[in-house]
């Protein structure tokens, strides 16, 4: 009988720590505190969207920086900037729960052709998004575990679906809030 494997030891890089704690700090500050008269009533919350699609636009790059440094076997590298993506979408799940929580749905406004095209993109990014969560996880725990034949085997399928709720997430953004947007009473 052979020896038991140790355990692979996984440590987050401390600038993904560093990260995570000022994001999360300016997120919190956003969202709670306002200096009288510095900020309109709400302008917090009108920020969240366009926070929402910056952490989209920031994991979709470094899903494409972590698929390029795995392909070259830079393992530390990838490690570093596939928990960057992580971040970046946790933050992004966090700040969206709570902007919708708060501020409810928003309407699209765009007429004709482009209507069904947003719905339609809407949709397939919505139905993705609740899909990636658990592949997300389990990849994760399997690298953490140090199973990478497993890792590997549904990476290959959770990276193009998460980069395509990524890029569907600004997509959405910029169709809500940029090219169609509400008109303000």
């Amino acid at each position: 009988m052979s020896p038991a494997r140790p355990e692979p030891v996984v440590r987050v890089p401390v600038v993904v720590i560093a990260c995570t704690a000022v994001a999360g700090v300016a997120l919190l500050g956003l969202l709670t505190s306002r200096p009288p008269g510095v900020l309109p009533s709400g302008a917090g919350l009108r920020a969240l969207p366009t926070f929402n699609a910056v952490m989209n636009a920031s994991c979709a790059a470094l899903l494409v920086a972590g698929f390029v440094l795995a392909r070259n076997k830079a393992i530390r590298a990838h490690l570093s900037v596939m928990s960057a993506a992580l971040v970046a979408s946790a933050l992004f799940l966090g700040s969206y729960l709570y902007y919708h929580a708060r501020a409810g749905s928003v309407a699209f406004a765009g007429q004709g052709w482009v209507r069904p095209t947003y719905f339609a993109v809407l949709i397939s990014h919505t139905v993705l998004a609740a899909a990636i969560v658990p592949l997300v996880l389990i990849v994760v725990y399997r690298a953490a575990r140090g199973r990478f034949d497993r890792h590997k085997a549904i990476a290959r399928y959770t990276l193009p679906l998460w980069l395509y709720v990524s890029v569907t997430g600004v997509v959405i953004y910029l169709m809500l809030y940029v090219w169609f947007p509400r008109s303000r009473p």
